[in-house]
């Protein structure tokens, strides 16, 4: 008899995965640990790993279907349990293919059960999912089902109105408008279409959803990092013959923004629709890029950590991005990001809030330029080391006068950045 394989519990809170490809497919041979599928969830995107050595005797799900935590996926026909078995079931398969057939032909006790992303669908384009027919396990309905009809153009709307009597009077029949489709963009000659992964498909989602949602508003305050600038330059050679890794700025603007993070609260929120949840912990997410994705690693409990241990943590996390070994667990738990885009040459830019978090702040590059700086013997131009630190929010945890404050007191501290002020360890 084959084993189940249902979908793994891939994060905190996570109820329900997309399985955007199968690594498999009936027949094959697959190891322990060996990846099968990749799959999405609203946090996280990761490759789900065989449980069991043997054979891939059945896909229970169809890519791009979203299942809940514990259904069964595919089966296994695990090794040392095929021998003794597989006669009697050769004798008797025919037979049970033909009540297969007939129990999946009239197996729709999944028929209502629809996942987050079919409901999307059915109601931006207008279709009554009563009428569609569902290709899924128990008669269930899948996002390529409802794609397939919105490419066909024949979307089932309302159900049609039978009308009993004549009306009274001839009213000017309402046209229902035409759901909205999708235009095909023009493509040339030349031209390369790139196929979506499911990394990609993660982060749009994602970013739509928080541009959806969250009413952004923006902010942005410069900051002479001059004192910064000379001390980090100061000690980075010892650091790193003493430590094995670089010291970069990251860690002094990390360790400033937990800092103020202590005093401002609020910007450390997420909107929960009826409350806004203040979270107790500082875990602050950190954008890191690789040529073609992009993920936001959490470094946990970062308040507790000096600039030394948030270096160390920063280094390790862009390690496991740029090697592909970052888990899902390193990925959950963020309460606030951090986005260095100054580290391939912005000088201003304006982020997308990580949802659900309330704000995320962007360190912009670190540039010299003439500034006018006040004295008692009068103004003077000088050239210092500056910043710019870039801040959206959502507006509706966050208002402008928190914003500011926080903003400020971040450029305090990092202006107040010395040997004598800040401690490494």
């Amino acid at each position: 008899m084959a084993t189940e394989m249902t979908m793994p519990q891939l994060g905190e809170s996570v109820t329900e995965g997309t399985i955007t490809k199968w690594l498999v497919e009936p027949g094959q041979v697959v190891k322990k640990y060996e990846p099968i599928a990749e799959v999405m969830t609203d946090k996280v995107n990761a490759e789900v790993p065989s449980s069991f050595s043997g054979t891939i005797k059945e896909l229970l799900v169809q890519e791009d279907e979203t299942v809940e935590v514990g259904v069964v996926i595919c089966t296994i026909e695990v090794e040392g349990e095929l021998n003794d078995q597989s006669k009697e079931r050769v004798s008797t398969k025919k037979g049970n293919e033909e009540q297969v057939e007939n129990k999946t032909e009239n197996d729709h006790s999944e028929k209502r059960r629809y996942s987050p992303a079919v409901l999307r669908m059915s109601q931006e384009h207008g279709i009554d999912l009563e009428q569609v027919t569902g290709t899924g396990k128990g008669g269930r309905i899948t996002r390529k089902d409802l794609q397939l009809l919105i490419d066909s153009g024949e979307t089932p709307s309302s159900k049609p109105i039978r009308i009993d009597h004549q009306p009274e009077e001839v009213t000017k029949p309402i046209v229902q408008s035409e759901p909205k489709k999708d235009v095909a963009p023009i493509t040339s000659a030349g031209d390369i279409e790139i196929p979506i992964s499911g990394v990609r498909k993660a982060i749009a989602s994602n970013m739509v959803k928080s541009k959806h949602e969250a009413p952004h508003a923006w902010t942005m305050v410069e900051v002479d990092v001059t004192n910064l600038v000379q001390y980090r330059n100061q000690i980075k050679q010892q650091f790193k013959e003493n430590e094995g890794f670089n010291l970069t700025f990251l860690p002094f603007f990390i360790k400033a923004t937990v800092e103020a993070l202590k005093e401002f609260p609020q910007l450390n929120s997420m909107w929960a629709e009826d409350k806004i949840i203040q979270k107790k912990d500082i875990n602050i997410s950190l954008a890191v890029a690789t040529d073609d994705a992009l993920y936001v690693p959490v470094i946990k409990h970062a308040d507790e950590k000096s600039i030394k241990g948030i270096g160390r943590e920063v280094n390790d996390l862009a390690h496991k991005v740029r090697t592909g070994k970052l888990s899902g667990s390193d990925m959950q738990g963020g309460t606030f990001t951090i986005n260095n885009t100054g580290s391939f040459g912005s000088v201003l830019s304006a982020p997308i809030i990580n949802h659900p978090q309330a704000a995320i702040l962007s360190i912009e590059s670190i540039v010299k330029r003439p500034v006018v700086i006040e004295s008692e013997a009068g103004d003077m131009i000088a050239i210092r080391s500056m910043v710019n630190l870039c801040l959206s929010l959502d507006h509706r945890v966050l208002d402008g006068l928190v914003c500011g404050r926080f903003l400020a007191r971040v450029k305090e501290i990092l202006e107040t950045m010395t040997a004598d002020t800040t401690s490494i360890y």
